[in-house]
């Protein structure tokens, strides 16, 4: 039986190598079946190659000194060791033939009439032994053996080759063109009946020199599967063809009766004996006939027994995982779907178990990892607790997770004090595991009880983990609502991944400043109530705030009726001086609607400006304060002392970063404390 293939922690098989486009494909990095790795180390090799020099180096040496080469006559012994080999060969051919029915392969029907022909051909070549059952000289039965190895050496070709999808039924014409072949050739050579039944010199030569490339090319193009695919079959198979290949050699230069002539006999009965051999090892080692032949196979055939191994390894699997307790295997029910002995469904039934067991553990931890990647920025705490016990159930079970609320915990199995919530406890089949949030008990987690000491350890850390997770969803819910009271959500996020970005101190960096106050507030503010001053403040500002959050920037300060808003600070951000003019643009939107209702109101003006400045946090480690100082920033509040009510005054540094906007040029403007004029523009529309 070839090895199922082995399917991963998440539970996809994995495939045993890429598609081919034939079976002589040798690149690439395809897993090696499990046999021994001895079939394939040079020394190995070496020791292969020189075991099949032998028989040559032999036939050689009697040729070569014909004082050697010594005549023994028995009929008897030629009679029964060319039977034995025809019937072993019998016997293989069947097994292979059986092999290649079930698989429905080509190339193992070949084979499997590589031996069959063979050993039919066999046959009459030793039905022709002089004395046993025919008294006189043969030539139709003597070329029978070398007529039958070249039949073989065709077929054998023929296994060899790349060959896709052949209709299995159609092959049988094959097998009944060579039954035709033996019978006629039996007929033919009947004593009496035609030319091949009477005595004469065999012209073997020339059939030993189509012979044996035939073989060689056989052979050879095995060998190039087996270093894709090592197998002991495979090497059994490519040594029988090498071996069959100097018995046709040995045929042609030896002589009748003598060593050497009895040397290729004996090199048939090697060459069908080692595959045999090899078929009874790995019968003995495996303990079933099933798949013994499985790695001579077609490449697509080979892959459809490793995908149909799979889905019986999945079967067992997914019928353990689904399985609510201890039952009958499952195993075994598989065993005559796949010709496997209770041996092997036994350890595939345990293989299940193991990978059922491990993969129900990766999910868990993959569970577990999940749950801490969901805990991140901008997630409230009951968003992720949905959504973790979503998760987590698809690998712990039925979880469940409870809050605790007015100093209780209702779970499942009744309502628990803050005082009960005290270690791991069971209570009708469930375990609860308690959340703690700073050490303090904030709720529990119900879980399936497990049956293993395992299952417990990975709920005590899955507890652990969500209290992890709560707590930390908890607190970026704290410092996002903080920070979003100062500046945009874009700018809070930022500062929560990257907190340097708020240490005590400054750097010098680029920025946007908006200055806006309120044109005649001071008027204003003598002839109304400090209430009324409040209420108007309030309403301009409710406006105005998100008109600047909204486009990123982040308000530093309020004095009285003005406000500063920096743009690229404290993150960084693309195109801060458009942001601005958005913001300044909105601003005055807003209010206009609001200085409509009321006409006594004072109205903004604003001052918007482009430039390098310190920015940092000055104060210290106690109590700090955000702010930017520079000329860049001071233009900006010069700019908003120019601007008429209702307008957006820019300085040149800005515009230029506007691209297109519609401006109304206010020329060269002298502005307190500047010593040179600077050039500013009235901001009409943005594109």
């Amino acid at each position: 039986m070839a090895n199922p293939d082995i399917a991963d922690a998440g539970g996809n098989t994995r495939p045993i190598r890429r598609p081919e486009p034939d079976d002589l494909h040798v690149a690439g990095t395809a897993p090696r079946e499990p046999y021994p790795p001895s079939t394939t180390t040079p020394i190995r090799a070496i020791v292969w190659l020189l075991h099949l020099s032998l028989p040559l180096l032999g036939l050689w040496l009697l040729i070569s000194r014909p004082e050697l080469d010594a005549r023994w006559l028995h009929p008897p012994s030629h009679f029964w060791l060319i039977n034995a080999v025809a019937l072993l060969n019998v016997v293989l051919g069947y097994a292979v033939g059986e092999a290649a029915r079930r698989r429905r392969d080509a190339r193992l029907f070949l084979v499997s009439l590589t031996f069959l022909v063979s050993s039919g051909f066999f046959l009459l070549h030793g039905l022709a032994t002089p004395g046993i059952l025919i008294s006189t000289p043969n030539l139709g039965f003597d070329l029978a053996q070398p007529v039958g190895l070249a039949v073989a050496a065709v077929l054998a070709v023929a296994s060899s080759l790349r060959l896709g999808r052949v209709d299995f039924a159609k092959l049988v014409w094959i097998r009944r063109t060579c039954g035709l072949l033996l019978v006629g050739w039996g007929i033919a050579a009947l004593p009496g009946i035609s030319p091949l039944g009477t005595a004469g010199d065999a012209p073997l030569t020339w059939l030993g020199l189509l012979t044996v490339p035939l073989y060689a090319v056989a052979a050879f193009r095995l060998l190039l599967v087996h270093r894709r695919r090592p197998a002991a079959m495979l090497i059994s198979l490519i040594t029988a063809y090498a071996l069959l290949a100097e018995t046709m050699i040995a045929g042609v230069l030896a002589r009748n009766w003598h060593l050497s002539w009895w040397e290729w006999h004996l090199l048939l009965l090697f060459a069908f004996g080692f595959v045999g051999y090899s078929a009874f090892i790995q019968f003995r080692r495996e303990g079933s006939g099933a798949g013994i032949f499985d790695a001579v196979t077609l490449s697509a055939t080979h892959r459809r027994i490793r995908q149909e191994y799979a889905a019986a390894l999945e079967e067992v699997v997914d019928h353990l995982r689904r399985r609510p307790e201890p039952g009958p295997p499952v195993a075994p029910r598989l065993a005559g779907r796949f010709g496997l002995t209770e041996g092997q469904a036994a350890v595939l039934d345990r293989a299940g178990e193991a990978l059922a067991a491990e993969r129900e553990l990766s999910e868990r931890l993959s569970a577990l990892v999940e749950v801490g990647w969901r805990a991140r920025v901008g997630l409230s705490p009951e968003e992720f607790l949905a959504e973790a016990v979503t998760r987590t159930r698809q690998a712990y079970g039925d979880v469940r997770v409870s809050l605790v609320h007015q100093g209780r915990v209702k779970t499942t199995n009744g309502t628990y004090g803050l005082s009960e919530l005290s270690g791991v406890q069971v209570r009708g089949g469930v375990e609860l595991h308690p959340l703690t949030v700073k050490g303090e008990p904030a709720g529990v987690l119900e879980v399936p009880v497990g049956g293993t000491r395992q299952d417990q350890a990975l709920a005590v850390l899955l507890a652990g983990q969500l209290s992890i997770a709560l707590e930390n969803a908890r607190l970026y819910q704290e410092l996002t609502t903080l920070f979003r009271r100062y500046m945009s959500p874009d700018v809070a996020a930022a500062l929560l991944a990257d907190p340097e970005q708020a240490a005590l101190g400054g750097g010098l960096v680029e920025v946007t400043a908006l200055f806006a106050d309120l044109r005649g507030f001071t008027t204003f503010s003598e002839r109304v109530s400090p209430a009324e001053i409040v209420e108007m403040l309030n309403r301009y500002h409710t406006a105005a705030v998100p008109c600047i959050l909204g486009n990123g920037g982040t308000i530093v300060q309020f004095v009285g009726d003005a406000l500063l808003a920096l743009f690229n600070a404290p993150a960084r951000q693309h195109g801060h001086a458009l942001r601005a003019a958005r913001a300044g643009l909105a601003m005055q939107r807003a209010t206009a609607e609001i200085a409509a209702e009321r006409p006594d109101y004072p109205r903004f003006r604003i001052g918007v400006n482009t430039g390098p400045a310190l920015v940092g946090n000055i104060g210290s480690p106690e109590l700090r304060g955000f702010n930017a100082m520079g000329d860049a920033v001071n233009v900006a509040a010069r700019l908003q002392a120019l601007a008429e009510p209702g307008t957006v005054v820019i300085g040149a540094s800005t515009y230029a970063g506007l691209g297109a906007a519609s401006v109304t040029p206010l020329g060269r403007l002298t502005l307190k404390g500047k010593e040179h004029p600077v050039h500013a523009y009235v901001l009409e529309a943005l594109p």
